[in-house]
């Protein structure tokens, strides 16, 4: 698929991670990945990003689109064809508030999506966030603000570790309709800036259904906030995998 470069501004992204089971999580994995583990430990979660004045390269931003998007995502690694390590993240499912996003994921860009309903009160650094898929499939909700620390029990012992960790999984594959190809997309930010939300209650319907996650098989661990990143979009090719 051949996407033109697209550029706009990442209003904002909450990235809600999990710590699971890399045995359990690896059962999820299609071929060629495999989780990419901190301290012994799967790293799951739902990306949530605000995007805004979305346009191919060289158009002005009075002529972009915005729209609410999420993604459940698994942060993995693999060798590439010549033999080299790569890292970035598995997507099992995209859902999104915009209705050209639906239609052009997976025709016009990679990453075919889902249709969702968003309800987000942001405001004075509070984040009151509800999404509800079409589909009835999927639900997140995350209420938090935004703070200095991680939380104290998190696997990561430091900001700098956590930042590092997402920083490193800017490129993502998506499952699409033909089982045997994942869609890829690469994540090019201008600047990377990441502050930690505490989070008072938290919700992902994917991370909650004991049928995938047996109790105590994925944690909460933290999650992180990030405001007003300029950014691109690239298409990373596609991958083929006997995924079923």
């Amino acid at each position: 698929m051949h996407l033109p470069v697209i550029q706009g501004v990442i209003k904002r992204r909450i990235l809600v991670n999990f710590r699971a089971d890399p045995a359990l999580v690896q059962r999820l994995l299609p071929a060629p990945f495999r989780p990419k583990l901190h301290r012994g430990h799967a790293i799951v979660g739902v990306c949530l990003i605000r995007l805004e004045r979305m346009r191919p390269l060289r158009l002005p931003g009075a002529l972009g689109m915005s729209s609410e998007n999420a993604a459940h995502r698994i942060a993995v690694e693999w060798t590439d064809a010549h033999g080299t390590p790569v890292e970035g993240v598995f997507v099992p499912r995209r859902d999104t508030g915009s209705v050209f996003t639906l239609l052009a994921g997976g025709r016009v860009f990679p990453g075919e999506h889902h249709a969702a309903r968003f309800e987000i009160d942001d405001r004075d650094g509070r984040i009151n966030f509800a999404m509800d898929s079409r589909d009835g499939e999927t639900r997140v909700r995350v209420v938090g603000r935004e703070v200095d620390q991680l939380p104290v029990d998190s696997c990561f012992s430091s900001l700098t570790e956590a930042s590092a960790f997402f920083e490193g999984g800017s490129v993502g594959y998506s499952v699409t309709r033909d089982s045997s190809r994942l869609d890829g997309l690469r994540l090019q930010t201008l600047e990377w800036q990441v502050r930690p939300l505490a989070v008072d209650e938290v919700f992902s319907s994917y991370f909650s259904d004991r049928s995938r996650f047996p109790d105590g098989t994925v944690l909460f661990d933290h999650a992180l906030i990030m405001r007003n990143i300029l950014h691109q979009w690239h298409a990373a090719g596609d991958i083929r995998t006997p995924l079923s």
